[in-house]
């Protein structure tokens, strides 16, 4: 697809229409990215003809090449195809907006309610489905990753340098690489390995250079390093946030990091909105609005800057290489996380009996909503607070 094509139907919807359909989809979207790909292909191929199923595939394509959240990213991109430019800006942001905004209450309620019986009770019940949630995730996005017995010593590999303790950047850089070296004997393959490793760097090495505290502009920078530098699916930001904000600056606990995630899972729209949580938590509204802006404003570039590279990427073996091993080392950093949230939310009969039963209906039925399962859980959690 051309430049010159994208242009010349720029103008052909409407940003009142754009608008209204991507807050419908920010406000009911619920599930997780997965989710959000399938009703934006039932809204935009299907129903309302925006685009072709080849052009939807670029698409989606495209978002698997580059860091950052990809249901925001597709949203993103069918704007700019809509609307150019203002479509781009209008699409990402009214996509983004509901569900940042009922985060904000929530953790609003969570700061000043949070150690109430039924918000700890809530939580209680919610967490165990959120770990059953995110194995479900492991296991579709492992299936798909892990297409050679190579990509799996790689993950094993992530897996143990994680476990010591290694940066997760660069766990993520010796994943590309080792994603590369089926192709090594093309020197471009060279050029598109170092390049981004050294942007990543330099990145953690702004963010670390801001110090312990908790600040504005701190938290801007983190998120928008972490926003600049994450493959695959939102649940990997598990391991980034706790690398990060538990491990290395303690900002957080590991309990305000897995009450954060909960609350990512029953609120519709990007699962990085958990930002906004985190954000309100360490710095009020002004936190919750930096730390939001952080993380989503490198996929409004990203975007911008791949949508005329679509199909140079698509057709690059290297480049299709490297993200091959980037994404294999992503989920290792979020299999190695599981396990450790995994440990501080099951903790009895009641937490092991919730996460079980959710895992295999999240197994056994392709199409369970998660969110389903996570509010019903808060209910049984609430429940067994009262009545025990």
């Amino acid at each position: 697809m051309s430049d010159n094509v994208v242009d010349a139907r720029a103008t052909s919807t409407p940003l009142s229409e754009i608008a209204l359909v991507f807050l419908k989809l920010g406000t009911t979207a619920f599930g997780g990215p997965a989710v959000h790909i399938a009703m934006m292909d039932e809204e935009f191929v299907r129903r309302r003809h925006w685009l072709t199923e080849q052009e939807f595939l670029d698409y989606l394509s495209a978002v698997n090449f580059i860091p950052g959240p990809n249901s925001t990213e597709m949203a993103i991109h069918i704007g700019h195809r809509r609307a150019g430019w203002p479509g781009l800006l209008v699409a990402g942001t009214c996509f983004i907006v509901p569900a940042a905004v009922l985060v904000g209450i929530l953790a609003w309620a969570y700061v000043r309610w949070g150690a109430l019986p039924q918000a700890a009770g809530l939580l209680y019940g919610v967490k165990p489905v959120v770990i059953a949630v995110i194995l479900q995730a492991l296991w579709k996005l492992g299936r798909s990753a892990v297409k050679t017995t190579w990509l799996g010593i790689v993950a094993v590999t992530a897996v143990i340098l994680a476990a010591i303790g290694v940066n997760e950047l660069l766990v993520l850089a010796v994943g590309g690489f080792l994603g590369l070296s089926v192709q090594w004997n093309s020197p471009r393959g060279r050029a598109l390995l170092f390049g981004p490793a050294s942007k990543a760097g330099l990145l953690a090495a702004v963010a670390g250079a801001a110090g312990p505290s908790v600040a504005l502009w701190p938290i801007f920078l983190i998120f928008a390093k972490i926003g600049s530098v994450l493959f695959g699916s939102g649940y990997v930001l598990l391991a980034f946030l706790r690398a990060d904000l538990v491990e290395r600056y303690h900002w957080l606990t590991q309990q305000q990091l897995l009450d954060a995630v909960a609350v990512g899972q029953i609120t519709p729209g990007p699962v990085f909105t958990t930002a906004t949580f985190i954000g309100y938590i360490l710095h009020g509204t002004p936190g919750a609005v930096a730390a939001t802006v952080g993380i989503f404003l490198p996929a409004f570039f990203f975007v911008a800057v791949s949508a005329p590279l679509l199909p140079k990427l698509r057709a690059s073996r290297v480049a299709g290489a490297v993200l091959d091993g980037i994404n294999v080392a992503s989920l290792a950093l979020m299999a190695l996380v599981t396990w450790q949230l995994g440990r501080s939310a099951i903790v009895d009969w009641f937490t092991v009996v919730l996460a079980l039963v959710s895992a295999v209906v999240l197994l056994r039925y392709r199409n369970a909503n998660s969110a389903w399962l996570v509010l019903g859980a808060g209910v049984l959690g609430v429940a067994k607070y009262g009545f025990f």
